[in-house]
């Protein structure tokens, strides 16, 4: 089975931690939006049908259309061997993702924390003040609470020595942190050493290694969720 992924083409956004999943798992699959005529497609998906998706990312898969990121990497992991296979074990990795899912916001919110219809230019003291929030107390408060995990697993990841989806989208969450906020991360490395290692382990593997380096991989850019702004960079 091909699948199809729809996610806005210019970002990685949500959309990336289904693409490293796909990816790991060697699963054919297009970024449909990408393609020509793409967002055309992905905007009738949304419009149209008795169970339209809220917004992208969505995965079509045969028959299925499924939406919301999470739900999409519980499909993914259960057939691609990237989540375990008791019930425990995989509710144990979605719960993870969740909690994952939850700190992207809160990374978001560092550079739009008024509205996201507005630009960063118009909410840039409301900015600067929850970023120095985000740097003192949440950011320490996550990935103190990853960190603690993977010491229970120390050359493995949050699931055990096997890898699972939620590793892919905690060394996506490392590299966005330290693409948006290099400065503050560098000053930490030390504090989170299983974090570090499990990304690395992460970009050495040989499908993440050649997706990494090829088109395929959207690039951090200032319209993602990952944003580089020197002056929130704590």
């Amino acid at each position: 089975m091909r699948y199809e992924l729809y996610y806005w083409p210019q970002i990685q956004g949500r959309g990336e931690f289904i693409r490293l999943a796909l990816e790991e798992a060697g699963a054919d699959y297009v970024d449909a939006a990408r393609a020509k005529g793409g967002m055309d497609k992905m905007m009738r998906l949304l419009k149209g049908g008795a169970r339209p998706p809220f917004a992208p990312p969505f995965l079509k898969a045969g028959k299925l259309l499924l939406a919301q990121t999470a739900m999409i990497l519980f499909y993914l992991g259960g057939r691609h061997g990237l989540a375990p296979r008791d019930e425990a074990g995989r509710l144990w990795v979605h719960q993870c993702q969740l909690t994952l899912l939850d700190f992207l916001v809160e990374i978001h919110d560092t550079h739009h924390p008024i509205a996201g219809g507005l630009y960063y230019k118009d909410q840039k003291p409301e900015a600067l003040r929850r970023a120095a929030e985000f740097h003192a107390s949440r950011l320490p408060k996550y990935l103190g609470y990853f960190e603690n995990l993977l010491t229970k697993h120390p050359r493995g990841g949050l699931a055990g020595a096997k890898l699972c989806y939620a590793d892919l989208s905690l060394f996506q969450v490392a590299e966005g942190l330290a693409y948006a906020f290099p400065q503050a991360m560098a000053g930490r490395t030390s504090q989170y050493p299983r974090l570090h290692a499990l990304r690395d382990r992460v970009a050495a593997r040989p499908r993440i290694k050649a997706y990494l380096a090829s088109t395929r991989r959207i690039r951090f850019n200032e319209q993602g969720i990952f944003r580089h702004y020197p002056e929130l960079d704590g």
